[in-house]
């Protein structure tokens, strides 16, 4: 079923069927049209093309700027949107599996170092395509973008000299991110070939496919996708995920809090949280690990210190 269609049924079941005030339906129709949004952003229309792992993803980006309570809401609206297309029509529901978390927020997925190298370096930057994913990808982990705001950039917010882009992100709110050395010629490369060759109109977009369109959002998480499988990285890593681990990477090399929240485009440093939490995690998880009394039979009562 169309998923405008399939919204608009459902509210008004839920309005006149099951009684629920004005005040309620309107609640879930804010979360559920924030939803469809992002389902369309993706190339999806049909509610039978909805997997649980575009759900999960979805609710990864809202995490961010949702406090538990509004995400716990979110996910229930969800849950109960698909509830109704399954009893009624007879679809698949990809939220059955779906928990409501009602405390703290899950703890992102993110690569390893290691993974980012191996990712990183899979490309073959004399191929205009390779050249084009590669540098996309640099942009996403080095800067810590959305995938959104990466595919919206324009040329007048990269300056590949002073190594800096201006990003705007959510709320039109603007921040000024640094280019990590390392992936500066790759993208100027994408820039100053690739982006040349693929140009067939005059368009202020910084990052354009081979027709000279703008490279849409589906296209860099299918890229992304493939390429992961094509390296043996088992984790599902989205371009969000590679978001997480830019941030991850930032605080395991000494980066403070605030910094990681201005260039993150975090509103709320609560947000940003959520990555010292990953960092006490490893801080638990070695001393598990290394610590004598972790280990098979404890610590020796006889042994000297």
């Amino acid at each position: 079923m169309k998923i405008e269609k399939a919204l608009e049924q459902y509210l008004v079941n839920i309005q006149i069927n099951e009684g629920l005030s004005m005040r309620t339906v309107r609640s879930y129709e804010l979360d559920l049209n924030q939803y469809l949004e992002y389902l369309k952003d993706h190339s999806i229309n049909d509610t039978k093309k909805v997997t649980d792992v575009i759900i999960e993803d979805f609710l990864l980006v809202q995490s961010e700027s949702k406090a538990a309570s509004s995400l716990c809401r979110m996910t229930a609206s969800i849950r109960s949107f698909h509830h109704y297309l399954t009893f009624m029509f007879d679809e698949k529901d990809p939220s059955l599996n779906l928990e409501v978390h009602r405390g703290s927020k899950t703890l992102p997925i993110f690569c390893t170092i290691e993974e980012i190298n191996r990712l990183m370096s899979s490309f073959d930057d004399t191929n205009p395509k390779d050249a084009l994913d590669h540098s996309i990808l640099e942009m996403i982990y080095s800067c810590g973008l959305r995938v959104s705001e990466v595919v919206s950039l324009t040329v007048n917010r990269v300056d590949l000299e002073t190594g800096l882009v201006r990003v705007l992100g959510k709320g039109n709110k603007e921040r000024v991110v640094p280019i990590a050395m390392g992936s500066i010629p790759v993208i100027k490369h994408y820039f100053l070939v690739v982006r040349a060759l693929y140009l067939k109109k005059k368009t202020n977009l910084f990052f354009i496919n081979k027709f000279g369109r703008k490279v849409t959002t589906k296209y860099v998480e299918v890229m992304l996708k493939e390429k992961c499988d094509e390296v043996g990285i088992q984790k599902h890593i989205t371009p969000h995920k590679l978001r997480h681990s830019y941030a991850t990477h930032l605080l395991q090399g000494g980066a403070d809090l605030r910094s990681i929240q201005e260039m993150l485009g975090h509103s709320d440093i609560r947000t940003t949280e959520i990555y010292t939490h990953i960092q006490n995690k490893q801080v638990f998880t070695s001393y598990e690990n290394f610590h004598p009394g972790f280990k098979e039979g404890g610590i020796d009562d006889d042994e000297e210190v």
